[in-house]
Parts: C-alpha cells; structure tokens; sequence
C-alpha cells in the first residue's frame, strides 16, 4: 500500500429528523445564511419550509441562491459569489444533491478571493485556502459530495467540464427520508454514480490485494444489492440508506487510501456533459463497460477479482474469460436497472463532435492503461 494521509473534517448527521434537532445548534454562532439549492423541488417537498422554519426560528438573516442546475456551471459560482459578497454572508447552507454541494464549494472560496478561481485552479495551479463555512443538508445521494472537497464545474465559455476544488463542508445531514421524493430515475443514476466511483478507484494503482480493495468490494456488492432492492421496492428506507451511506463511503477518502486513482470514465464523460449536458450516472452506465472492454487485458488479474468477488463469477474459466463474464454482468446489471447502454438512448446524436469531446479530455497515468485521444474516440463511437 502507498503512502497516506488521511482526514476527514465533515460531521455527519445520519438518520430520520437530524436537522429537526442539530440544525439550529450548529449555525448558532452565525446570523447571515446563504440557503442554496437548486431547481425548486426542495418547496414541492417540504425540506424548503422545515429548514426556513428553523432558521427563522433561530433568528436567521437568510439569503437565497436558488436555480442550481444538475451540471452547475461556473456563470453560476460566480453569480452566487455575488449573492454571497452583497450580502455579507456569514455561512452557506448548501441544499440539495451533489451539483448544489458542489456549486457551493467554489463559490465558498471565489467569495473570499478577488482573482478568478478557475484561472487559478486549471492554469495557475494556485488553490484556495480561505473559505465562506459551509454545511450540507443532502436530498439526493450519488455524488458523495457531502464529504469531500472536490467539485465538478462546467466552464461553458471554454467547454471544460473539470474537478475543482473548493470547501468542504462542516457537518452533513443524510436522511433518507428526503430522498423519497426524489424521481426515481434520479435515484438509480445516483446510485450508480455511486459504483462508479467505487469502480473507479478500485481499478487504481496498486492493483495488489489491499485493505481498501476489500473494503471497495463490500461497497460496491451492497450498492448492486441495495438497487435490486428498491427495483421493487422503490420507498425502502433500509435500501436508501444504505445507497445514502455507500455514496458518502464511496467519496470520502476511505477507499482511497493508499491508492492511486483517475478516474478515466468521469474524465471521458465530464467532457461529454460539457458538449451535451447529458445525464451524468447515465453517461457513465453508458462508458463503464465500453472503457472495460478496452483496457481489461491491460489489468486482467484486477477483473477477475472484480467479477468473482463482485459479480459472484466462479466457473473456472481462463481468467481473460472471468474478466469479460464481469463486465458483461456490469452491462446486464445496467440494463436491469433501466439504464442505458447507447448515447442514442441518451438522446445524444451521432452527429455530436466526439473528436472535440476526445480531443479535449484530461489524460492521466491510467488505472491499467494510459488512454490515447485516439483511443477515447473510438470509445465514444463505440457508445453510440
């Protein structure tokens, strides 16, 4: 295992009614709140005026940012820094799933610095370290966002779809109630944003038995499990707060530790969603097992493991066949969940520029093989 470090600064809250009982506590020490969130469910549902309730029970100047949308763009961070700078708040209270959080987390630090945040992120490599506070009340689980620093933020400008990073936030509330109201489809895709991440970075470096390793398998065995659950039982509380916690566990940096990771198939469809605006668990069910197919032989003792400890695959074939029976159980497993396995499922056209989209994605080490541009361009076609 390679050297770590590891810390984790968020305080979660999991569990029915924990805003109901912490929420008011834990901003007691600030008097102006910025309430993010994003496209209006939160009024529709009920989160919206429990939260409003308890802040101005509490005394509370809140100031809104509203309209964060489900790939959160950066004319959005930096009009919500304005909102945040205006006003003078005091501490941000981020709403909603993972694009909300994440929103959230670059305008934190945009509003403490008069230099402009991407510039300094992607080109001058010059990270923030002061930051608006902030916490995270979560409605739709998937991104893990909630315990991280990492934001993914789309540059419209520049067609860049990219990590950044920004705060993280001080407490996090996880109650899986909230997620009930969540469309269903909404739900799954979260859920396999979820194992995708957990996917991700198993396929990491060392490819060598390892603590994290296993710790990944039972994470991503009970994601698979716990989707099958709610295939027909869609308000099962046990399945949605296991899928709640399995997407925190799957970000958070425990499966992580000591492993190197880059996340090819986030790189891939993060540019896809920059030109299309697509769904992001539904472009990533569309990547996984195409990208599987073409770097598998590259890490084949890794697949095997993954298809006889994940998918249950044991029938004494050569291990190039084992590998294979695992990414084709990964393809099944998605069709089964109703999700897609072609762009064209998407609503993305063949006639979308996909060399642009190849040409411009990040290249990193590799999880087992370094991919070319070229290389991503057949993957994408492959897609269609």
């Amino acid at each position: 295992m390679n050297n770590f470090i590891y810390e984790n600064k968020t305080k979660v809250y999991f569990g029915k009614g924990g805003v109901r009982e912490y929420l008011g506590c834990l901003l007691k020490n600030y008097s102006t709140i910025m309430l993010a969130y994003g496209g209006g469910s939160i009024k529709k549902n009920g989160i919206y005026d429990e939260i409003i309730g308890i802040l101005n029970s509490e005394g509370k100047t809140v100031v809104e940012f509203s309209g964060i949308m489900p790939n959160p763009t950066y004319k959005k961070v930096l009009e919500g820094t304005k909102i945040a700078r205006e006003n003078n708040v005091e501490y941000i209270l981020a709403v909603g799933g993972g694009s909300v959080i994440d929103c959230c987390k670059i305008v934190s630090a945009q509003a403490k610095i008069d230099e402009d945040i991407w510039e300094n992120i992607t080109k001058k490599k010059k990270f923030p370290t002061e930051f608006v506070p902030m916490g995270a009340v979560v409605t739709a689980s998937g991104t893990g966002s909630e315990m991280n620093a990492g934001a993914v933020i789309t540059n419209e400008t520049e067609k860049i779809k990219c990590g950044l990073f920004g705060a993280q936030a001080d407490f996090a509330f996880l109650d899986p109630m909230y997620t009930m109201s969540v469309p269903f489809e909404q739900v799954i895709s979260g859920a396999f944003d979820t194992l995708s991440h957990a996917m991700e970075t198993y396929f990491g470096k060392p490819s060598e038995n390892n603590l994290s390793d296993d710790i990944n398998e039972a994470v991503m065995r009970s994601v698979i499990k716990n989707m099958r659950v709610l295939l027909t039982e869609r308000e099962n509380y046990d399945a949605r707060s296991e899928l709640m916690w399995a997407s925190s566990m799957a970000e958070n940096g425990i499966l992580k530790i000591g492993k190197i990771t880059d996340f090819q198939a986030h790189q891939i469809e993060h540019q896809l969603g920059a030109y299309t605006d697509c769904n992001h668990g539904k472009g990533l069910a569309v990547i996984h097992p195409v990208l599987y197919r073409h770097i598998y032989k590259d890490g084949l003792e890794k697949f095997t493991r993954f298809a006889e400890n994940v998918w249950g695959i044991n029938d004494k074939n050569s291990d190039e066949e084992t590998a294979l029976a695992g990414i084709s159980a990964l393809e099944s497993f998605i069709k089964e969940v109703g999700l897609p396995t072609k762009f064209s499922e998407m609503g993305i056209p063949e006639s979308t520029d996909f060399k642009a989209i190849a040409d411009s994605t990040n290249i990193t080490a590799g999880c087992c093989k370094k991919l070319t541009h070229e290389e991503i361009l057949e993957i994408l076609k492959e897609c269609v």
